[in-house]
């Protein structure tokens, strides 16, 4: 049946409670769908429980909060089944983390938000994005009703880099960017967070390259001239031979204030022009062939 305990203390395995007089117990495993880090926080709360266990000889009830919790919990995730599709934003809770993502709680229904949806920018491990019990708003990208599975992003509902990049770099520009790995068909150079590109192998030297290595390195950064962006399939063409090659600007020479303007330099061959093999001289000479 269900019940009310009001929770008087807790102990090494969970809480005491109290229901209607009657002293019970209700293990750590069973206060929270959850893992729950500290249980002072439900001292002298009232809370709802199943009893799961009545035994009047050794005058020990047994209580779960959790059992409630997932009957509720099975109730929600049909209406949500009934309810969710693809490119909705819904929030959520954090449920738990795992090297490649985080399970959200979409009310009754946990979706997946991989490592790889969650940030524009390299996101190394899920805790540097999201943590346990941090509520989120998140799209849902892809559902398979039969299997159960949601899988979601978080990454959708903020500005794409992408978007402006042909305005931050455009094509024919030189900017500076970090190898962020390698292959033998190139290097992926990042220009700034979320916005990587390629520089084929033809384009890392002028000479031919046998390894990627014996040029560039994980890490190091490189000044590079944009070929080609499509926005579309988020790529970028680069190349480092043409930054190496692009002429840099001559400084000018500033004039000190009040100086007279440079004279004209002064030509050290004769002005002469012609047509055909002839030879055209200047006023008061002749003309002669060639």
């Amino acid at each position: 049946m269900i019940v009310e305990a009001r929770v008087t203390g807790t102990n090494k395995g969970g809480l005491s409670v109290d229901v209607n007089g009657i002293r019970g117990f209700m293990p750590a495993s069973q206060v929270d769908l959850y893992r729950a880090e500290d249980l002072n926080q439900f001292v002298n709360q009232k809370l709802r429980c199943l009893v799961t266990e009545v035994d009047r000889e050794e005058r020990n009830l047994l209580v779960s909060r959790r059992a409630l919790q997932e009957k509720d919990r099975q109730e929600q995730a049909e209406k949500t089944w009934a309810e969710i599709a693809e490119g909705q934003v819904r929030e959520g809770v954090v449920r738990s983390i795992k090297p490649f993502g985080a399970f959200i709680d979409l009310g009754g229904v946990d979706g997946l938000l991989p490592t790889g949806e969650m940030s524009w920018q390299r996101v190394g491990s899920p805790e540097e994005v999201v943590s346990p019990g941090q509520r989120v708003r998140v799209q849902v990208l892809r559902l398979d009703p039969q299997a159960r599975k949601v899988t979601l992003g978080l990454r959708q509902l903020q500005t794409s880099p992408w978007d402006t990049a042909p305005t931050d770099y455009p094509v024919g520009t030189i900017v500076r960017g970090k190898v962020t790995r390698t292959a033998e068909f190139g290097a992926f150079v990042e220009v700034c967070p979320g916005v990587e590109g390629l520089v084929h192998v033809s384009e890392l030297a002028p000479t031919r390259v046998r390894r990627v290595a014996d040029v560039v390195h994980v890490g190091q950064e490189v000044a590079i001239k944009v070929l080609n962006i499509d926005v579309a399939a988020r790529r970028m063409s680069l190349s480092l031979k043409q930054a190496a090659q692009a002429p840099e600007p001559e400084p000018e020479e500033e004039a000190e204030p009040g100086a007279p303007p440079a004279p004209p330099r002064k030509r050290t061959t004769p002005l002469r022009g012609g047509v055909g093999n002839k030879w055209i001289n200047l006023p008061g000479q002749e003309e002669k062939e060639g």
